[in-house]
């Protein structure tokens, strides 16, 4: 119900605000309460911020990952479809539509702004594939996509921003083809200690500044630093697409291990057993 006239309306800022961070993220139930609202928030600003925070380094790594795409899939050909997870603006999206000509990229994410933000990339920079990429609103712990109908799937800066990353996993690997290609790029929690100290206070003091100078709100983008304080390492990481049904092709660590890029492929599943006679 729309609310009447002269009725107060909070911003997206201020509800963001009453909502307790650390609470959010210990509680997998709320979790996603408070991610998604918080990317609606700073989808116009997010390819800025991603450049700013990263000195750059951003670009390289994605385009670092479009290659390990390509090597990998090779084997695939052709490519039909393509997932990108937690798609942003869609730039990975793009990216994959201009690797195969004519191959079906669907680029969800949990934010409507963030779509809405690929839509108008699209449209205003990139109309050359918007025929082959579908932006959507999607969970990614609840994928729409058939089982198996996925060759290659990307999802950067994704999995640490489910309240699941176990169930997240289990849904890619639903999806994607037997022998399919995941390509994956996120922060993870630095496995040694003084660096990981390092890492993380840059990353607190960093995003509560630009949270506060953006948004007048701390907590929009000091959320990465406590993300990562309660999510996995990389090796982790690794095995847990070990367990949900993937091979671990090659592992690339940035940053002493804050970022990683990890490329897998999807296991064969075992045909049933022959009947014994």
């Amino acid at each position: 119900m729309a609310p009447s006239q002269g009725e107060y309306t909070p911003t997206p800022e201020q509800r963001l605000r009453a909502l307790d961070v650390e609470t959010h993220l210990t509680d997998p139930s709320i979790k996603q309460a408070f991610v998604t609202p918080m990317f609606d928030i700073i989808a116009p600003r997010y390819d800025r911020f991603t450049r700013l925070f990263s000195f750059g380094m951003d670009g390289s790594w994605k385009r670092e990952a479009m290659d390990a795409v390509r090597e990998s899939a090779r084997r695939l050909r052709p490519v039909q479809r393509a997932l990108d997870l937690a798609t942003g603006t869609g730039d990975l999206a793009v990216a994959l539509a201009r690797l195969w000509p004519g191959v079906h990229v669907d680029a969800l994410d949990a934010s409507p702004r963030m779509i809405d933000e690929a839509t108008a990339r699209l449209a205003r920079r990139d109309a050359d594939v918007a025929s082959v990429v579908h932006p959507m609103v999607g969970d990614m712990m609840a994928l729409p996509q058939a089982s198996g109908s996925v060759d290659v799937l990307t999802a950067s800066y994704a999995v640490r921003n489910v309240p699941d990353a176990r169930g997240a996993v289990r849904e890619m690997a639903r999806v994607l083809r037997a022998d399919g290609v995941l390509v994956t790029l996120d922060f993870y929690r630095p496995a040694f200690a003084p660096w990981r100290m390092l890492f993380l206070g840059y990353l607190q003091i960093a995003g509560d500044m630009v949270g506060y100078l953006w948004h007048r709100d701390p907590v929009v983008y000091g959320y990465i630093a406590r993300s990562i304080s309660h999510f996995m390492t990389e090796a982790e990481f690794s095995a847990l697409l070990i367990d949900e049904g993937f091979e671990v092709v090659s592992v690339k660590r940035y940053l002493f291990g804050g970022i990683a890029r990890h490329e897998a492929r999807r296991r064969q599943v075992p045909s049933s057993s022959a009947p014994a006679v």
